[in-house]
């Protein structure tokens, strides 16, 4: 009776210590290169190697996007030389794309990937969904859902990762 006391506890502790949410795949490993072409620009992640990545993907018909996309601009303003945004776009219509950039004065280094194949490459199908890469290309952190990303502990972390690498 004990045993099998013993052995039902073993397999429920097994079953619910299982989660996956907790440590994403990808953080601590190398994160996936990709280069995206649209009319505007070629950005290919490779590139920005040696310097801190907030790789954001998101879309312009994206209610959690827009909330975030203000606080967002204005920490790579903050952070100028120090951490480069990339936002991806994975719009579908290339043209809502480039109204969206243009009527809301977006500033960051963003390109449409609209085959979304570099989004499939982290595996993220819901936006937004933001990566954070050190400098010798490592994911170190995502986040699922809109940030605050003038919080301070948001900023010193970032600081702290260029000290690091």
């Amino acid at each position: 009776m004990r045993a099998s006391g013993l052995v039902l506890v073993a397999t429920f502790l097994a079953l619910t210590a299982c989660d996956r949410g907790s440590h994403p795949e990808l953080v601590g490993r190398s994160a996936p290169d990709f280069t995206v072409v649209d009319s505007q620009r070629t950005v290919s992640l490779h590139d920005y190697k040696g310097k801190i990545v907030v790789l954001n993907f998101w879309a312009s018909w994206c209610a959690p996007c827009i909330e975030e996309l203000p606080s967002l601009i204005q920490m790579q303003h903050d952070l100028r030389d120090r951490v480069t945004v990339l936002a991806v776009a994975t719009d579908q219509d290339p043209n809502a794309y480039a109204r969206f950039i243009r009527d809301h004065n977006v500033d960051l280094i963003t390109v449409n990937d609209q085959a979304q194949k570099s989004n499939a490459e982290y595996g993220t199908w819901g936006w937004p969904e933001t990566y954070i890469i050190d400098r010798k290309g490592i994911v170190r952190r995502k986040f699922i859902g809109p940030v605050e990303w003038t919080n301070p502990a948001i900023v010193s972390y970032l600081e702290k990762l260029r000290t690091e690498s």
